[in-house]
């Protein structure tokens, strides 16, 4: 008699078989409900062995057949493109896979694929292959701009992924009309000579109408918007049930000196911070959370729809809440003079800043005062006199012991190792109907760190104690990074005139971060620097937090926007009160969690970074013309790229554009192009004003013509001893090669028409 594990691994083994998920494997292969168990173990254990894999999206893969290896497909604007590895890889050499349009079948970016490797390189040593199979497509929804051509829908996918538009069927369907953004899935995907099909399936609206990019966005993520009713109702209940004036067995903290500081525009305020100093000179700091447990039960609809979730999403027009506003702004909010429900955790640390008691409890609440951040450093260096004497005696001094603690604190992380990257947010200014008025790097100030330092000590109170009492809990790890990777940071440094001493030391890689703060090349080197860090996730696996210098880390501070910390602050209540309704799921299922919250905060991450791009396109749009001052980012072979300090966009000057007749040849050395006849260099950081001459928002592609160069000093970089011109290695980043070489197409930047394939490319349809 076979066994599930037997069975299991017979059937994801099969040639036809595609990558399910648990459950559905579960089914395909007979397992009943009694034996569920037994099929998770069964998984855990062939995942355990490799014999199995689960990838990102929880479809269950089986081992590679020898010689083919399992990768991430990248495409370039040529149609070729490159494939990132997953483990195991072949051991004679480093670096990704090219393939050749040719060899391509009809992968596209982002799609997983099995490869095998031929016997052709590239210059460089770059290994070749071609794909044998697409494994797990990374999406079958794409959005677009609608187009009628020969009594036939086509659309132009948005993005440079497709040269082709996709065939859609007959013209108008759900009254599209010829320029409208719209929703497609994917029926067939296109190849080599062969065009793409796929059917619509939402009509957002005219390109640049109101609302119409930020839907784009949520279709083209798959971010649910939407509350199901059911939810909706879950949550009106909730809030029926509330009663602020029932403290309960809470402990009652209502009386209690407590502050919020939060960003100006916050919607929810999930936070709250107290701090009292005894006699002994100890400082005890109370960090209050608020206790969305108390309303989101495990297994309700309320607790499903936001594991579905993940997270908020903080798009620069919405917000999509993990969970109904009724919650998240209402019931949890830690509003002023509200009394709210929290979970609160009491730090007792020497006048040195070392912590030496911790104890945990369910409270109840009530702010004395909310702050903006931008209202805090005022009040405590007492800037403004008028506005300083109507904040109570015990909330300035409770602000200044605050910042005291909280100075204490940062300056026992960074000996202890931790890492700071400094990299401004930039915030988009928006009109009232979502338009780009202008943008502005939002300020990091004193006020800033001070939340964040007590946010960190009890997000390590917290592990250390579920740790400490054997529990299983999702942690937010962040893996050391690869060694290769820190060599090429540390000659990208090098090369820059920022050498590192050992890259295996913390204190040498802060260093460098601290002596390039406030240079020309700080954008260039930090972006360099986050590369060669590997990303964190949620895991129960215990293996600490890189950049932090922490063994023991995880996420409680965030339980409106965050699922990982709500499933944190069950466990705790689990604790305070004896109770185990609230014990933590398997080591399996939160695997399984993990990786999907981790999934889903990436995405939101994406989504926000595409709408500010093609807000900033759209903005640029219409001022073609139009000079900005720029600081260069990034150099390449065919020219390099800026970044607007006023308005921060990133755009091309091709190599073709520089004015004069010099020719111009990329040195690795320097990171700089430099004139053969003149001498000039064109370097990371130097100041640059340029023109926008082409904008493609549909393609999210800038174009910038030189108008004036800012040079520095050819000393300013420190070239090494053995440094020679490379005319075709790449910078530190990987940037696409454009298209064309000259400047930008005379086509109008908003016409939908372009790339068309020829008449005889198209499907005909009987």
């Amino acid at each position: 008699m076979t066994t599930i594990k037997e069975q299991l691994l017979e059937y994801v083994q099969q040639p036809d078989y595609r990558p399910l998920r648990a459950n559905a494997l579960a089914k395909k292969i007979g397992v009943t409900k009694k034996k569920i168990g037994e099929f998770e173990e069964a998984l855990a254990e062939a995942v355990a062995s490799g014999d199995l894999r689960i990838t990102e999206t929880e479809r269950i893969q089986g081992k590679p057949k020898k010689g083919s290896y399992l990768g991430i497909l990248r495409r370039i604007k040529s149609g070729a493109g490159f494939v990132i590895m997953h483990d195991p890889k072949p051991t004679d050499f480093e670096g990704d896979v090219f393939v050749e349009e040719a060899d391509m079948k009809d992968a596209q970016s982002g799609d997983e694929v099995l490869i095998q490797l031929n016997n052709r390189r590239r210059g460089g040593g770059t290994r070749c292959g071609f794909v044998v199979d697409v494994v797990e497509r990374a999406t079958n929804i794409f959005v677009g701009t609608y187009m009628v051509e020969q009594d036939a829908g086509w659309v132009y996918i948005d993005g440079k992924d497709f040269s082709e538009p996709v065939w859609v069927g007959d013209p108008g369907a759900k009254g599209a009309l010829e320029g409208d953004k719209v929703v497609i899935e994917m029926i067939r995907f296109p190849s080599k000579g062969e065009v793409g099909e796929g059917v619509l399936t939402k009509v957002l609206g005219a390109r640049g109408a109101e609302g119409v990019e930020t839907q784009l966005i949520i279709h083209q993520f798959a971010i649910p918007d939407e509350f199901p009713d059911a939810v909706l109702d879950e949550a009106r209940i909730e809030a029926e049930n509330f009663n602020e004036a029932i403290v309960g067995e809470r402990e009652d903290l209502t009386k209690l000196n407590i502050v919020t500081i939060d960003p100006k525009t916050a919607r929810d305020f999930d936070d709250a911070i107290s701090l009292e100093r005894t006699s002994d000179r100890h400082w005890h700091l109370g960090v209050h959370i608020a206790d969305v447990s108390h309303f989101v039960q495990p297994g309700s609809a309320l607790d499903r729809e936001a594991e579905l979730r993940g997270t908020s999403v903080y798009l620069p027009t919405k917000v999509i809440p993990m969970l109904p506003e009724v919650i998240s702004n209402g019931l949890a909010s830690l509003q002023e003079k509200k009394v709210r429900y929290t979970m609160s955790a009491f730090i007792e640390f020497t006048m040195e800043g070392i912590p030496i008691n911790t104890r945990f409890s369910r409270s109840a609440i009530k702010v004395n005062k909310r702050f903006a951040y931008e209202e805090v450093l005022p009040i405590i260096e007492e800037k403004d006199e008028a506005k300083v004497k109507h904040i109570p005696e015990k909330v300035r001094k409770l602000l200044h012991d605050m910042q005291e603690l909280a100075r204490i604190l940062r300056k026992r992380r960074f000996v202890k190792g931790a890492l700071e990257l400094e990299m401004p947010e930039v915030r988009l200014d928006l009109d009232p109907i979502g338009n780009v008025s202008g943008a502005h790097e939002e300020e990091h100030d004193e006020s800033h760190e001070i939340i964040e330092e007590f946010m960190l000590a009890a997000n390590i109170a917290v592990a250390t104690e579920l740790n400490d009492r054997g529990h299983n809990f999702l942690r937010r790890t962040h893996a050391s990074p690869n060694e290769a990777k820190l060599k090429s940071l540390a000659e990208f440094a090098t090369i820059l005139g920022y050498p590192i001493k050992s890259v295996q030391s913390r204190k040498d890689l802060q260093n460098m971060l601290n002596q390039v703060k406030g240079q020309p090349e700080q954008q260039s080197l930090n972006y360099a620097f986050l590369r060669s860090l590997k990303q964190a996730e949620y895991s129960p696996e215990e293996i600490g937090h890189y950049a932090l210098a922490e063994e023991q880390y995880c996420h409680f501070t965030s339980p409106i926007r965050r699922y990982p910390d709500l499933l944190i602050h069950r466990l705790m209540a689990s604790i305070v009160c004896d109770n185990d309704a609230y014990k933590s799921p398997s080591y399996e299922e939160l695997l399984r969690i993990g990786r999907n919250c981790s999934n889903h905060a990436r995405r939101a991450e994406k989504a926000e970074r595409e709408l500010t791009k093609i807000k900033l396109l759209s903005y640029l749009e219409e001022r073609i013309g139009e000079q900005m001052e720029a600081v260069i980012t990034g150099v390449d072979r065919y020219g390099f790229f800026c970044r607007g300090i006023l308005i921060p966009a990133e755009g091309l000057v091709h190599i073709s554009t520089i004015p004069g007749n010099d020719h111009y040849e990329f040195d690795r050395a320097q990171m700089a192009l430099v004139g053969r006849g003149t001498g000039e260099l064109y370097r990371l950081g130097d100041k640059v004003k340029v023109q926008v001459s082409h904008v493609d928002v549909d393609q999210r592609e800038l174009n910038f013509k030189l108008v004036e160069h800012q040079s520095r000093p050819k000393t300013a970089i420190k070239k090494p001893p053995s440094g020679q011109p490379d005319r075709g290695s790449k910078p530190g980043g990987k940037r696409p090669k454009p298209g064309n070489k000259g400047p930008a197409s005379k086509r109008s930047p908003s016409s939908p028409k372009k790339n068309k394939p020829k008449g005889n490319q198209r499907p005909k349809k009987s």
